[in-house]
């Protein structure tokens, strides 16, 4: 009886809520978005919202506009949040969280009650709705997501290798361009993916703090959406889709590559 109940409550059962859950809030929309990527104004099968996508200058523009916007964005902050987890992981800062919490609390605030808060503060300032101001308040809100992978892997980093390095003569630059920077590679990867990416959809905030020449391309997809252009709509999220995930995958052989270096023998 008891090897019956055994069998019956299985920790794979524990997984069944979660993959419900993807099914119904994932894998159903984006088959949707499929079905209506292929689907003509009439209800047949048509490639033109594709065709559509590729012809339309507009799209082009803008993808290009989002990347730019992407790329500065996450440089700038992936330069303020490398030192700051750098710091935060070392002594004797490592061994007290709460300065790791002070960089997650503003998450638990309203996102739309932030970037109001930071866009009155930025025209205290002077500085006024455009690129600028849309790049600063990407920053705000991306920061945690590409502090905390970098602090994570640095903070559980083995410090025997940075024991080896100084016994084998390096000083601290170069532990940490030869030791430290390699080892956090995954983190790095990881925060960069959790930001470019976004920004792809993250049209409100470029809408509420940037120009009218500053929008990303999740702007535009809303748009259609908006007006019932279900079949143009879905086929730009669609091709933007796939686009995100080709740059994860390589993101993640970067990361596959770097995690199996120091298994190989190489310093």
């Amino acid at each position: 009886m008891l090897k019956r109940k055994a069998k019956v409550f299985r920790p794979t059962a524990f997984a069944i809520p979660y993959i419900i859950l993807t099914v119904v809030f994932v894998i159903v929309p984006l088959a949707l978005i499929l079905i209506y990527a292929f689907r003509g104004d009439d209800g047949s099968f048509t490639v033109e919202n594709f065709k559509l996508v590729f012809t339309d200058q507009t799209n082009i523009d803008q993808l290009l506009q989002t990347l730019r916007i992407a790329a500065i964005s996450t440089a700038i902050c992936l330069l303020i949040a490398y030192p700051t987890a750098f710091i935060l992981a070392s002594k004797p800062f490592n061994k007290m969280a709460i300065f790791a919490l002070l960089f997650i609390i503003p998450m638990w605030i309203n996102f739309m009650l932030r970037i109001f808060a930071l866009k009155s503060l930025l025209s205290v300032i002077g500085i006024g709705n455009g690129d600028a101001a849309a790049i600063i308040g990407i920053i705000y809100d991306f920061f945690p997501y590409v502090l905390l992978p970098i602090y994570t892997v640095l903070s559980n980093m083995d410090k025997s290798y940075l024991e080896a390095s100084r016994d084998l003569g390096a000083n601290s630059v170069g532990t940490f361009f030869r030791v430290t920077l390699p080892l956090s590679i995954p983190g790095v990867i990881s925060g960069i993916s959790m930001m470019f990416m976004p920004v792809f959809s993250a049209y409100s905030i470029t809408k509420m703090m940037g120009s009218m020449q500053t929008t990303v391309i999740g702007a535009k997809i809303a748009a259609l959406f908006e007006y019932h252009s279900y079949g143009y709509g879905s086929a730009l999220s669609f091709v933007l889709l796939v686009i995100v995930l080709i740059v994860l995958l390589i993101g993640a052989a970067i990361t596959k590559k770097t995690n199996k270096a120091p298994q190989g023998g190489k310093a």
